[in-house]
């Protein structure tokens, strides 16, 4: 079932790299700032579709389609997509997006997929298998001081009413190396995954934001919890991942 999330994911991103750039791209509001373009969802059509060809008796939580499961499901499997994952970014011609695929079996991640069709990068973790890039082993940094690590951020579409985050962010700002902010969680756990980030912390997500990621980080063998360590769910952010070495200096820092 890997191998078919990997496939499913670079076709899902190879319609997303088709339509990137187009000026003439519909995009709607599904709040303030919270949008949704037509590649959204004519790559969660072709993803939904595959799954169901393939998988007919699994359910699916999708971004934009939300929970389906189906009347045959027998309700053991499902499958967790972000169809685009850095929707604003990709409406704004910034190429920092990608498809995040994920398997959940009886509550539990197994699987997981996140392809950015932009540097034709496929991240991919199996449940006690290891990650890849690319089809090669992946380890996180071993970076062990957080003042020589490179963190990363995302801002919540509730950003605006969050006096957390604004706190946090100016901390990490004078305890970490640096922090970049790009606009795609699946992707910032994923380079938490193959070691160009040390830390990713960010409140508000979505389980489709998340699933691959998560098991990608761990099976790589860094650490996922909650803000003060305990155990992290991704139904219930917020989400703190690193590699394990600065997860407790991060931990210090997200409580000031």
């Amino acid at each position: 079932m890997l191998n078919f999330a990997i496939q499913t994911a670079r076709d899902a991103g190879l319609v997303l790299a088709e339509r990137f750039g187009r000026t003439a791209l519909q995009i709607s509001n599904k709040g303030d700032i919270d949008i949704v373009t037509e590649s959204d969802l004519a790559s969660e059509r072709l993803i939904i579709e595959h799954i169901r060809s393939y998988y007919p008796r699994h359910a699916i939580l999708s971004e934009e389609a939300g929970a389906s499961t189906h009347d045959a499901g027998d309700g053991e499997f499902k499958w967790i997509v972000d169809p685009l994952d850095g929707t604003t970014n990709y409406a704004h011609g910034y190429p920092c997006f990608c498809v995040s695929i994920a398997l959940e079996r009886a509550g539990k991640v197994i699987l997981g997929a996140v392809y950015d069709p932009m540097r034709d990068e496929m991240f991919a973790a199996e449940r006690g298998a290891g990650a890849t890039l690319n089809g090669r082993r992946i380890r996180v940094s071993e970076t062990d001081d957080l003042n020589r690590a490179l963190l990363c951020t995302g801002f919540p579409y509730d950003v605006r009413e969050r006096d957390e985050f604004v706190r946090h962010f100016s901390n990490f700002i004078m305890h970490a190396q640096a922090v970049r902010r790009d606009g795609a969680a699946a992707l910032d756990l994923a380079y938490v995954a193959c070691g160009r980030f040390e830390g990713f912390w960010e409140e508000g997500l979505r389980p489709w934001d998340v699933a691959a990621g998560k098991l990608l980080v761990e099976e790589a063998g860094g650490r996922v919890t909650r803000n003060d360590g305990t155990p992290f769910d991704i139904y219930t952010p917020p989400v703190l991942a690193s590699n394990g070495l600065v997860h407790e200096q991060m931990m210090r820092v997200l409580a000031l």
